[in-house]
């Protein structure tokens, strides 16, 4: 098996991205594809050691973290937003690579994870993230916040109360969920809203994905 000659990524995985990506309709600045894989190839790095994700196949990795992720740039609106949760830096590292001019702030309180992630900002030269290692609950920011987004993090009744001093009026929360969960809509917190779904189509992978915004009612 081939590899890619700027990462140690095969060459299949680096293919994969790029026909994904094209399938997602997303445009492809030169050092996106070279960045992305740098990525994949450091969570695999650290994954071995640090148990950063469940999938341990690198080119599982594409479809299931990259692309998955990456799907959500279509829903993006403002420019600073909140990963709460992230964890390895899904679905954050991903959109912040392909937005440099947009600000994303990426919260976990595993240490461990956070550490994994000022590797990444540092080898990967990213000035457009903050790295918090603290609960999502007790997250504070000074600044207006657009949207806050989650992946594989929690159900939405737990996800809203503990983000809700974020949640201001025009700030909307980007909920990635599987199947449709209609039983953690119908026990939104009172004053909360879905405002849209979508179901998301994700290259290389065949499982349910749908993304879901939620906003403080008026």
């Amino acid at each position: 098996m081939s590899t890619s000659p700027i990462t140690g990524v095969s060459e299949s995985a680096a293919q994969e991205l790029e026909a994904g990506l094209r399938e997602l309709g997303i445009t492809v600045r030169d050092n996106l594809i070279p960045q992305l894989l740098h990525y994949l190839e450091l969570l695999n790095k650290w994954n071995r050691s640090f148990n950063l994700s469940g999938v341990t196949d690198v080119n599982d990795m594409v479809a299931l973290h990259l692309l998955d992720s990456l799907s959500l740039s279509p829903y993006l609106r403002g420019e600073r937003f909140v990963d709460a949760g992230t964890g390895a830096g899904l679905p954050g590292i991903p959109l912040a690579i392909l937005h440099p001019e947009k600000h994303f702030v990426l919260i976990d309180s595993n240490g461990k994870k956070t550490r994994f992630l000022f590797q990444v900002k540092v080898a990967l030269k990213l000035s457009n993230i903050t790295i918090e290692n603290c609960r999502i609950e007790h997250y504070q920011s000074d600044e207006q916040i657009d949207m806050v987004m989650c992946r594989a993090f929690s159900s939405l009744e737990d996800t809203v109360l503990k983000t809700r001093q974020l949640l201001t009026r025009g700030c909307v929360l980007l909920a990635m969920k599987g199947r449709f969960p209609q039983q953690e809509v119908d026990q939104l917190p009172p004053g909360y809203a879905v405002t849209a779904i979508s179901k998301l189509g994700i290259p290389g992978s065949e499982s349910q994905r749908h993304v879901i915004e939620i906003s403080r009612r008026e």
